[in-house]
């Protein structure tokens, strides 16, 4: 099969079951600022020292933190403690009804990734505070007011869903699934039912409308511009953060002109884009989700955990640096 053909992976497949390490984590709740009541989990090594950071992990849109588990076993097994969360309306922190549930983008970070700066700087005392986004996670980083505690960030595929960054051969198939139809099939259930249609985690419609919306701006987004309104402008110039930016070659959503809109956001940071065809690593596919896989365990994430350790690349690390025009 094509790698651009990979059909986008189901429920099912996205929340893996714990290994008996995850088993281990404390699962907890933390309400955001408005009283929403937010379910996670919390890998805690012992005694808080500030020689250790705490490792916030931001999951793509409509994947349930559980998917990140066997990666938060593996940072924690590498000394970090580790915090992974569900945003509003996925997963641990999905509420009664989906159809009433106000939330968009701008919520899931600017409230629930806010709540977890707050209760990482609260847990952990002293601790420098890491952050890992995937997909829209990445972007989640840099809508917290509290952005600029996170001392390093890696993000992978990290970007905010403008059509015309799609891969040019999956585009238009792209264009009509996610900008089309599922704004359709939103306004006629109230939610987008995402669990009976495969198609990832049940989603409130205030975040497919930031989707569906596709501006190349996100402050052109309609939660983007709610937020913009607030303040002179978006909170991401506050995240200085050391980042990387991980991005695969064969993500259709994770192009270069993607992936580099966005860390174009990240204007008071350090930026390092780096590009990884899955021939790097002997691989034929990793795509848009496959990073988080355990079996890329010994050719992916010694590059996260690299950065994470020491804020660098590891001197034999695969792809290529992307170079950063401004």
């Amino acid at each position: 099969m094509n790698v651009q053909d990979a059909p986008t992976p189901t429920p099912s497949q996205m929340a893996l079951p714990l290994t008996a390490a995850a088993l281990r984590a404390e699962p907890f709740q933390e309400c955001a600022a408005d009283g929403f009541p937010l379910g996670g989990f919390t890998w805690r090594q012992g005694a808080t020292t500030t020689s250790r950071a705490v490792v916030i992990i931001n999951a793509a849109t409509s994947v349930r933190c559980r998917h990140y588990s066997r990666f938060a076993d593996y940072l924690f097994a590498n000394g970090f403690d580790v915090i992974t969360y569900d945003y509003r309306g996925i997963g641990e922190s999905r509420p009664a009804s989906m159809k009433t549930l106000q939330a968009s983008w701008s919520d899931w970070g600017a409230l629930d990734f806010e709540a977890m700066l707050m209760r990482a700087q609260r847990e952990f005392p002293g601790q420098p505070i890491d952050v890992v986004g995937h997909s829209f996670g990445g972007c989640a980083a840099g809508l917290a007011n509290s952005g600029h505690l996170i001392r390093r960030l890696v993000t992978v595929g990290a970007q905010f869903a403008y059509w015309r960054d799609y891969t040019p051969a999956q585009r238009w198939q792209m264009l009509g699934k996610w900008h089309v139809l599922m704004p359709l099939v939103t306004l006629v259930c109230g939610y987008f039912p995402g669990k009976r249609l495969g198609w990832l985690e049940d989603t409130p419609a205030g975040v497919v409308r930031d989707w569906a919306f596709s501006t190349a701006r996100y402050e052109q987004r309609p939660s983007g511009r709610r937020l913009a309104t607030k303040g002179a402008s978006l909170p991401f110039s506050g995240v200085t953060a050391n980042t990387l930016a991980i991005s695969l070659s064969d993500d259709p959503y994770g192009t270069v002109p993607a992936i580099e809109r966005l860390l174009g956001y990240f204007s008071g940071s350090s930026n390092t884009h780096l590009r990884i065809a899955p021939q790097d690593i002997g691989e034929q596919q990793v795509g848009h989700f496959g990073f988080f896989r355990s079996p890329y365990q010994a050719t992916l994430w010694p590059i996260a955990l690299s950065w994470l350790q020491h804020g660098e690349l590891a001197p034999d690390h695969p792809g290529r640096r992307v170079p950063r025009s401004r």
